[in-house]
């Protein structure tokens, strides 16, 4: 049972970072394609909402706990930091880099939020330990494959891709990477890991006092959807850039919203 538990485990853990492969490319077809990245994270988010505030409201409104306004003042800041802020950073980070890089550096997240947690006093890293020497050596390993690719850009392989096979129609990237935007890119992909980082630790600081997970997640998405709207409308007015069509951008939005923070939400559960 413990053998077939932990291979369930493995498997989930597999997909999940199937998952955020898938995201990672579409997103950067997205961006290539034309789309403002901006615009971009605010459909994500008001598609996740669309989705899950109905749930939560189906399932846990009648036995949700009272929701104060300095509980409210904190989710309203978490999702600001964790989410919005973290989101709209990581697209403008694809922007100026790839999918490559953004999936290496997700895989940083681990070792910043462990560096945030001992700084904070959550975590201890005991060096004279087994378990803390092997945490060391891990979060080595982690940077040092993270900044090879940070500091080391190969060859570009191009491609054109359409799912719905107008290839006639298919814009060239308004952002080709070079060495200093590619050197910005890096910073701010770790700065939106950073962030993340902050909305692992103090989420679970703050469920403490509004346990309900699905309401809790579906409130997150709500305000940032409505904070990321406050800064697309700031960064991009012309309506053409708002349309989605039948086209890679829509196919990236409808998969990406699934790909959301919320997910880990749910497997943290």
């Amino acid at each position: 049972m413990i053998m077939e538990g932990m291979k369930k485990t493995y498997v989930v853990v597999i997909l999940i970072q199937a998952i955020y492969a898938g995201m990672h490319l579409l997103s950067k077809a997205a961006f290539g394609g034309g789309m403002n990245n901006f615009v971009f994270i605010f459909y994500r988010q008001a598609t996740a909402t669309a989705f899950l505030l109905p749930l939560a409201l189906f399932l846990e409104w009648k036995n949700a706990p009272r929701l104060s306004f300095v509980t409210f003042c904190k989710i309203f800041l978490l999702s600001l930091f964790g989410i919005t802020l973290s989101l709209d950073i990581y697209g403008l980070a694809l922007v100026y880099t790839s999918a490559t890089l953004a999936a290496a550096t997700t895989n940083c997240l681990p070792v910043i939020t462990f560096f945030l947690a001992v700084l904070l006093g959550i975590e201890v890293l005991k060096l004279r330990t087994k378990p803390g020497v092997a945490k060391l050596i891990g979060i080595i390993i982690c940077i040092a494959g993270a900044a090879c690719l940070a500091l080391y850009k190969g060859p570009h392989f191009r491609f054109h891709f359409s799912p719905f096979g107008h290839h006639h129609n298919v814009q060239q990237p308004h952002h080709l990477p070079t060495s200093k935007t590619w050197v910005k890119g890096c910073f701010l992909m770790l700065l939106s890991n950073f962030f993340w980082g902050l909305w692992l630790i103090f989420q679970a600081q703050i469920m403490k006092s509004y346990p309900s997970k699905l309401l809790f997640t579906a409130l997150q998405c709500l305000l940032s959807s409505v904070q990321t709207f406050a800064i697309a409308i700031a960064m991009e007015r012309r309506p053409s850039e708002w349309q989605l069509g039948w086209n890679v951008r829509l196919l990236a939005v409808t998969y990406c919203w699934g790909d959301s923070k919320c997910i880990i939400t749910f497997r943290r559960s």
